[in-house]
């Protein structure tokens, strides 16, 4: 896939390619995804309703398909991109809207999967007490995302790491330097204190991480 110079969900050309290239720059996608399908295996209830904050193309949705079936709950995936909602594959209803402009329904699983990373430090926290908000009891949301490195030399060491993953991946070297830099002013990875300090990281791999938040016991 061609990288443009700055990096946009908004084109043709990146929706249509998009499920490969993340597989491309994210070594560890699968294996995130099936984490989150444990993850919502665990919490989603009968007749319960997830979000998909983020959908892209489809891939959570058409992940945790099992266990909605199974379960005869309903998924609304929100997407902001018409090229990427277009191309939606997967499972329930589609909602193209910011999702920080989203009046979300009372729900049991929220998941965001590579979402507030590229949202404004304000559009995060507006989002999270948007959700937090409408969580039911016994619910949980589901974030993965890329978080802002350590200081000093290990900060360097992982950032080398992730490199090193995407090459062993397949990906050149070029693809992997103009990816970097297409992201830069859309991209700005979150710091973990704005999840809250009930969240509970479950998922490390280099420069990214997953959460939970489970609604407290009322």
């Amino acid at each position: 896939m061609e990288i443009p110079k700055t990096w946009t969900f908004k084109s043709d050309h990146i929706a249509e390619n998009f499920n490969q290239h993340v597989l491309e720059q994210l070594p560890w996608y699968n294996l995130a995804t099936d984490a989150v399908v444990h993850v919502v295996r665990h919490y989603l209830p009968q007749h319960g309703l997830a979000y998909d904050v983020g959908a892209s193309t489809g891939n959570i949705g058409r992940a945790i398909n099992p266990v909605l079936i199974e379960r005869e709950a309903h998924l609304i995936a929100v997407e902001e991109s018409e090229e990427m909602a277009n191309r939606y594959q997967g499972p329930g209803t589609v909602i193209r809207k910011a999702a920080q402009d989203v009046c979300f329904q009372p729900f049991d699983v929220a998941i965001l999967f590579l979402v507030m990373m590229f949202m404004s430090v304000a559009e995060r926290r507006t989002l999270l007490v948007s959700l937090r908000r409408q969580m039911k009891t016994g619910g949980v949301i589901i974030i993965f995302d890329k978080v802002v490195a350590p200081s000093g030399y290990f900060g360097t060491v992982l950032r080398r790491l992730t490199m090193d993953w995407k090459l062993k991946q397949g990906t050149s070297a070029s693809d992997i330097v103009a990816k970097e830099l297409s992201l830069s002013g859309v991209q700005r990875p979150i710091m973990p204190v704005i999840l809250g300090l009930d969240a509970i990281c479950f998922f490390t791999f280099g420069e990214f991480a997953g959460w939970i938040i489970e609604s407290p016991e009322k």
